[in-house]
């Protein structure tokens, strides 16, 4: 069409020049002179062509492959290019986040659910505090833009949005390559890797490359599971779509499309409707099809609930306050819970959740409830839409069940880890997959550094304990596992402080764990602000050299921090800064040649904070505290020091 018009404009044509007739064109010339004309005209103009090499190649190296830009999928390329690492991280979607983006918009849930001190640290925390000060209009889009800016403000990482693996080839049972397509720059992406990471969800990566996989519901005589169905099968949990939905100062009618469904009210004994800005997650289809392969007629289904739903809410009568709500956003992309699943050195079970076994090679943990759905969703309105499960604390999650038995470099983050269907049922849930994102994309880093393979380290001790205190430094909690890095000067040096109160002694700053665990202790430094400025000191008996300060901050562990819909959850937490945060401070370096600042900052929102100088030679540091972001107390869990 290009050239067409750029033809015509040679010629000096309209739009409705071929009305006219050639002797009206052209006047009455001859022939030799019209067709002198047209090439005076069209001189140096491109020949009209037909080329169908319309999608080129490019190729790409890195040290890590990561497909799916979900949470595990993020904070695993974030761990690994933060360790030093080359990634690429391909998304087949021009959003980020999963299924907690503006496409999908469902919470973040994880441990919080315990209601103890539980919440997930690490990068997925770094992420939520970045989110809640930078986004206090709860706005989805903005939640995908922090996650964008994080992503592309990591020079080790090449992200491709839009880019769909379509392909791998595995030699000996290694991924050598993948293949990836995006249809907007109509790129084909051929990027060779040392380690590859299944993030999908759906494991598509692990079965492309012929890795073994579990499907379905296993039967309760496999691996002897209270919960399991009696016989096994190959019914999963569902998909749902979600909606959101604003109140007006009129009344705001609506007429669904003749395909919703009709739903009366006996179809909502089990499935409570309370509030309208947001819902629900029991809008749910698929667990009796397959789930990816007839995903297209499943989401037509799941939009025939929706709106069948909503019609219900605004037509039935039953729900009169409704009458000035109406729907302003509905999702187009199902919310998926659970499909392939890939098979690791160790498969996780119900008793290894319910008996909360700590596991040696352990590298996260999890506390949602076990929390299973019913295949039919809402084809089955008369049965309960879940059954749950509540755990009495977290349960560890095993380093072998995060990478494959069969394919050597691939490992997995996400729903599609190594447990069985009931054990899923808890581990499924986006911040316990961000943690175990985390702890794949450090393990990548640490496999690359060793030359070693994934199953290498989770079944070497000294290699698993090097990894777990690398994961710790980076504020990935593990439970029972403290810090004895022997690297970290502050474990040598003396601690005092301004002030402390009794169960806030300056010492605890050293004494290796970061956070509340429940034992009946702080773990923090408390100083009273009430007194003015406050501060931590550690002083060591001899000169030590220092070019690295790792902080680790309060930020109210014990409460919920998501980005959410649902009023009711937002009143549950602080959005904006945590009140218990520190926000401004100093460090001083004091050494023979006298005090001298080496890092400050001001509005410090962060739990973990790093700060980087110039090698110098000190006797004593001294962390200064101006301002909290509200708490009478500095807190303060951890101060670290390297030299590196």
């Amino acid at each position: 069409m290009a050239k067409r018009r750029e033809f015509m404009k040679a010629l000096g044509l309209g739009s409705g020049t071929f009305l006219m007739s050639p002797i009206t064109l052209f006047g009455n010339g001859t022939g030799e002179e019209i067709e002198k004309l047209i090439t005076d005209k069209t001189k140096g103009l491109q020949d009209f062509s037909i080329d169908t090499n319309v999608y080129h190649k490019k190729e790409y190296e890195a040290d890590i492959l990561i497909a799916g830009g979900g949470m595990a999928g993020i904070c695993a390329a974030l761990a690994a290019a933060r360790n030093g690492s080359k990634v690429i991280l391909i998304q087949d979607r021009s959003r980020l986040g999963g299924n907690a983006s503006c496409e999908i918009r469902m919470h973040i849930s994880g441990a919080s659910q315990l209601k103890q001190v539980w919440r997930e640290t690490g990068i997925l925390e770094e992420l939520v505090l970045t989110e809640a000060v930078t986004n206090p209009q709860r706005s989805y889009e903005m939640w995908d833009y922090v996650l964008y800016d994080k992503l592309v403000s990591e020079e080790n990482i090449t992200l491709l949005l839009d880019t769909t693996l379509y392909d791998a080839e595995v030699v000996d049972g290694r991924i050598t390559k993948v293949w990836g397509l995006c249809s907007p720059t109509e790129e084909i992406s051929i990027i060779t890797a040392d380690f590859f990471a299944d993030c999908t969800g759906d494991a598509t990566l692990a079965a492309k490359a012929g890795a073994e996989y579990m499907r379905g519901r296993e039967a309760k005589s496999q691996w002897g599971e209270s919960l399991a169905v009696d016989v096994a099968d190959q019914k999963t949990m569902g998909n749902s779509l979600l909606f959101m939905s604003k109140k007006y100062d009129k009344k705001m009618p609506f007429s669904p499309p003749k395909w919703a469904r009709k739903y009366t009210t006996k179809d909502f004994i089990h499935r409570n409707i309370q509030t309208y800005e947001y819902g629900y997650w029991w809008l749910e289809l698929g667990g009796e099809i397959d789930i990816v392969r007839d995903g297209q007629q499943n989401r037509h289904d799941l939009m025939s609930v929706l709106f069948g739903v909503w019609d219900y809410i605004k037509n039935s009568g039953n729900h009169p306050d409704s009458e000035n709500w109406a729907l302003s956003w509905v999702g187009m992309i199902p919310g998926k819970r659970e499909s392939r699943r890939v098979v690791g050195d160790y498969i996780m079970k119900q008793e290894d959740i319910q008996g909360a076994t700590l596991f040696e090679d352990r590298v996260a943990y999890g506390g949602w409830p076990l929390d299973d759905h019913p295949p039919g969703g809402m084809d089955t309105t008369g049965e309960v839409p879940y059954v749950s499960i509540p755990l009495k604390g977290p349960y560890s999650i095993p380093f072998k069940s995060l990478y494959s038995k069969n394919i050597s470099n691939l490992l997995m983050a996400g729903r599609n880890i190594s447990v069985s269907h009931v054990a899923l049922s808890s581990t499924r849930v986006m911040a316990t997959c961000a943690t175990l994102g985390q702890a794949i994309g450090t393990a990548m880093f640490y496999c690359k550094q060793k030359n070693l393979l994934p199953s290498q380290v989770g079944n070497d001790k000294t290699h698993m304990e090097n990894l777990q205190q690398l994961l710790l430094r980076q504020d990935q909690a593990i439970l029972g596992v403290t810090n004895n890095d022997e690297k970290d000067l502050a474990k040598s040096a003396n601690v005092k402080a301004s002030s402390e109160i009794e169960d806030g002694k300056a010492a605890n700053v050293i004494d290796g764990i970061n956070r509340e665990i429940n034992d009946g202790k702080t773990h923090k430094w408390c100083g009273d602000m009430n007194n003015g400025e406050q501060w931590v000191e550690l002083r060591w008996e001899k000169p030590v050299k220092i070019n690295t300060i790792e902080l680790t901050f309060d930020t109210g562990l014990e409460r919920f921090l998501r980005l959410s819909g649902q009023d009711w959850v937002n009143d549950q937490q602080v959005r904006g800064p945590q009140p218990e945060t520190v926000s401004d401070y100093t460090i001083e370096a004091i050494g023979s040649g006298g005090q001298k600042i080496v890092a400050e900052n001001e509005f410090n929102f962060l739990r973990r904070v790093e700060h980087r100088f110039d090698t110098l030679e000190v006797s004593a540091l001294r962390l200064n505290i101006q301002k909290t972001h509200g708490d009478p107390l500095a807190k303060v869990f951890e101060v670290r020091c390297y030299h590196e």
